[in-house]
């Protein structure tokens, strides 16, 4: 009987020890992936930035795009997801397909798309794996915050 407990035991702390690694590496990856994606918004911010002040757009549109670009660059933490998603906005509500900018804002814009999705997918598989059972009785997360995704519109 003692061998029993022992090995249950056993079997129970390298779950623990194995999730708790695991634990950790979503984590790092969560981090990873906003970084991956602050980096993405701060690029697709900075083209349509100097796409407004290139002068080759008719003057409403640049002054619409520098606004919400600086918005956007400088918003806070809490009117983060709003202000990009105002961006977005401001670039498909104007004319921006001018050669060769529209390719490069494409591509910004196609960016931005991919690092949320894949910062959001990384947040979920968190998510779920902290929301197991035994993973919040045994506290395997420790003291780390629960991820939140990110919700803006990015044109997908």
């Amino acid at each position: 009987m003692l061998v029993v407990v022992a090995v249950g035991l056993l079997l129970l702390g390298a779950y623990a020890s194995w999730t708790a690694g695991r634990l950790d590496r979503l984590h790092h990856r969560v981090e990873s992936a906003r970084a991956s994606l602050e980096m993405e918004l701060a690029r697709r911010a900075a083209l349509v930035a100097e796409l407004a002040g290139a002068g080759i757009l008719d003057p409403a549109s640049s002054l619409l795009l520098l606004d919400a670009a600086h918005r956007a660059r400088t918003a806070s933490v809490d009117e983060r997801e709003q202000r990009e998603s105002a961006l977005t906005r401001a670039i498909n509500a104007t004319s921006t397909e001018v050669e060769p900018w529209a390719g490069e804002l494409s591509l910004a814009m196609r960016r931005v798309q991919l690092a949320r999705r894949f910062h959001n997918d990384i947040v979920v598989s968190t998510r779920d794996l902290r929301r197991r059972r035994l993973v919040s009785w045994l506290r395997l997360a420790g003291h780390a915050p629960m991820p939140g995704t990110i919700e803006l519109e990015d044109g997908s």
